[in-house]
């Protein structure tokens, strides 16, 4: 049987190089609040005898990070081929949910709005005008993953094709090993 070491070992890189970048984009582009996406990344390289895969894993919203949202009323250049967009209609039981996790980013950022009187608005306010603002304009598309996907994938072809050769190689050099043992015995 064919052994895949070479393939495998191949592709593991390949799924470390793109986590690895991913992760590093992530950090430079200043969207790893709570680690949560940056810990999710993560890849798994299986095979059985007829195909080997790579899984890719984040959380959901990476995708969001990833590829963008279009917004109801502006919209980002970069959000032109997204799959993802609010809608006018969707209900505010979205921007609820939101409200308590930007309202917790805000605090933490000691991000304040005043009101027409000059008082300080309460968190879960900021947040709701946050996730109501996030809802109109979008999410600008980060391409912290595909970029180093991208990258990565115009090599591999060639990269993939040495480390196949190689396993293509080995299981010949083994199998006339073993034809080679057995015509001495007999």
């Amino acid at each position: 049987m064919l052994k895949q070491g070479n393939t495998i070992s191949t592709l593991t890189a390949f799924k470390k190089y793109v986590i690895q970048q991913a992760r590093t984009n992530l950090s430079k582009g200043k969207k790893n609040f709570s680690r949560e996406l940056y810990d999710s990344l993560d890849g798994k390289v299986t095979f059985d005898d007829t195909r080997v895969n790579i899984d890719f894993t984040m959380e959901e919203y990476g995708l969001y990070q990833d590829k963008g949202v279009k917004g109801v009323k502006s919209n980002y250049v970069e959000n032109r081929d997204t799959p993802f967009s609010y809608k006018t209609s969707s209900n505010l039981i979205g921007v609820e949910a939101a409200t308590g996790k930007l309202g917790n980013w805000a605090k933490s950022k000691r991000l304040r709005f005043r009101d027409v009187k000059g008082r300080y608005l309460s968190y879960k306010s900021i947040g709701f005008i946050l996730a109501n603002s996030i809802k109109n304009k979008g999410i600008k598309a980060s391409m912290f993953f595909t970029k180093p996907f991208e990258k990565a994938f115009e090599n591999l072809d060639e990269d993939l094709r040495e480390a196949y050769g190689k396993d293509v190689v080995d299981f010949l050099e083994s199998s006339l090993r073993k034809v080679d043992i057995k015509s001495k015995k007999v």
